[in-house]
């Protein structure tokens, strides 16, 4: 029994192996082991593992890890400009104006406007665990405009939305949201709506795919004639 356990044992050591690789291999931007790092990319490796997003269940940056995920595996790359990005990034997540679930629900709109499944997958759960209401993801998700939100989550959506179609934001919407959070929580909102749009950018061309097991949650939206 002991020895057909350990027999179990590796091979689904090695199933997970090689549908790594086989992940790995769908990804235009490998990863890049400790060993093979330069300087730089070392530096830059090592600030995120001593960071707050290492702490967040983050399937890229995993405590123990000997290499990044995407989009940091990406951004490592080009590593001055990673080192600038991790700090806006850091700053966004973490020490915005804008509360927690509103943040996250932004992101969220963000990857629906780009189809962006890995950045959709990965925020979902933060936005559920801030406080997002589990309906207006799913609303969110369908192309919808979200039944039921909050007035602070209904101000988000149409400052975001207007945004990401219109290129532009209205008087009222620009209002619902300056007199929530001030002009610091309009200039924080528009920040991590365009970060997102980059990081969006940067998982899509990198076909950063989900974890095993797991379906495309966004369907593509329907395109205007």
């Amino acid at each position: 029994m002991k020895y057909l356990k350990t027999i179990l044992a590796a091979t689904a050591l090695t199933a997970t192996c090689l549908h790594a690789q086989a992940q790995d291999d769908q990804q235009r931007f490998k990863r890049i082991p400790v060993t093979e790092m330069t300087a730089e990319q070392k530096k830059y490796f090592d600030a995120l593992m001593a960071g707050p997003v290492s702490g967040t269940g983050s399937a890229g940056v995993v405590q123990g890890a000997t290499s990044l995920g995407a989009p940091f595996n990406v951004y490592m790359r080009s590593p001055v400009l990673a080192e600038r990005l991790r700090e806006v990034g850091e700053y966004l997540r973490f020490k915005s104006s804008i509360p927690a679930r509103l943040n996250e629900f932004a992101i969220l709109i963000t990857a629906r406007q780009w189809t962006a499944q890995y950045e959709w997958f990965a925020h979902h759960r933060l936005a559920m665990k801030a406080g997002l209401s589990p309906e207006v993801a799913a609303d969110l998700a369908l192309g919808k405009r979200p039944a039921n939100m909050k007035p602070d989550e209904e101000a988000v959506y149409n400052f975001c939305q207007e945004m990401h179609t219109n290129h532009a934001v209205s008087d009222a919407t620009y209002k619902a949201v300056f007199d929530l959070y001030g002009e610091q929580g309009v200039v924080d909102l528009i920040a991590v709506s365009g970060y997102y749009v980059m990081v969006s950018m940067i998982l899509n061309v990198n076909r950063t795919p989900l974890p095993a097991g797991n379906p495309l949650p966004l369907q593509p939206l329907a395109k205007a004639k």
